[in-house]
Formats: structure tokens, sequence, C-alpha cells
């Protein structure tokens, strides 16, 4: 097999070409994403979702809520019947930006939470601590609602 001299050639200037031909569709696609990026800022006004373990026992319901970056001060907690309702707000610190930034994932906004707790909760011992941006709430059961099964009876 014979090495052909203009082979050498063809394929830098095919890779040239390629190059020129696809350069119009690179600059495309930069503006595309740098719009996208730039829109990124939209989404941080979604509302806050804080990650929550509920866990249940016999004798207790405790929820664990975690909440980076806040104090008790920014957290409230209410109960009306049976629902409990963590709410708060995670407020943006205002700053003058002298950095370019190209990503922050860093969530601000107001956030609510709630769930059904069982009957047999006793509202008026539910405690709640915090600490390092773990809120914990501890719902002790006062024992008075207990689970029966019903009987299915004839219809006639």
């Amino acid at each position: 097999m014979t090495a052909h001299p203009h082979s050498k050639q063809f394929l830098p200037s095919l890779q040239r070409s390629a190059t020129h031909a696809f350069a119009p569709v690179q600059r495309e696609f930069n503006r595309l994403f740098d719009q996208l990026a730039a829109g990124w800022e939209d989404f941080t006004e979604l509302e806050l979702s804080p990650r929550m373990e509920i866990q249940e026992s016999r004798d207790a319901v405790e929820l664990t809520v975690e909440l980076p970056g806040m104090t008790r001060d920014d957290v409230k907690i209410d109960i009306d019947d049976d629902v409990l309702t963590v709410s708060g707000e995670k407020k943006a610190e205002k700053e003058v930006k002298e950095d370019n930034y190209r990503l922050s994932e860093r969530s601000y906004g107001a956030f609510s939470r709630s769930i059904t707790l069982p009957r047999s909760v006793d509202a008026d011992k539910i405690k709640a601590t915090m600490a390092e941006g773990v809120l914990k709430i501890l719902a002790p059961k006062d024992g008075t609602a207990v689970a029966k099964t019903i009987e299915i009876q004839s219809a006639k």
C-alpha cells in the first residue's frame, strides 16, 4: 500500500473548512446558552419546600425539618384542628455584587409545609427546638384515639 502525497494536505483543509462552516452554528449555541443562563434568576422566585422527616411511634410523632441558614425567629409553627403548619421566610441578603456569578444555587423566599397529625396528638404538649438549621417538633400522643376494626353488617 502506498501513501498518496495529497492525503496529508486534504485532512487539514477539510478540518479548516468544517470549523469555518460550523462557526455560525457554534456562535448561535453560545448565544442561546447565555440567554438561558440569564433566565435562571426567574427560578429563584419559586416557593421553597424544605426537606422533612416524620417518624411516628406509639407515644409521639416527631418531625425534623431542614432549614439551613435560618434561625428560630424566621420560622412559625401553627396548629389548626389536626393540621400542623411550619412556615417562614429565608430572606436574601442584599449586597452590591462586584463579581460576575456563573451559577448560584442558593434559594430565598417564603415556604410553608403542612401535615395532618393523628387525632391522638395532644396539641397543648407539642414542643419545638431548633439548632444549627434543623427544626425538631415532638408531638406527644395522649392515647385517647385507638384504632378499631368495623364489622360490615348484612344489608338485609
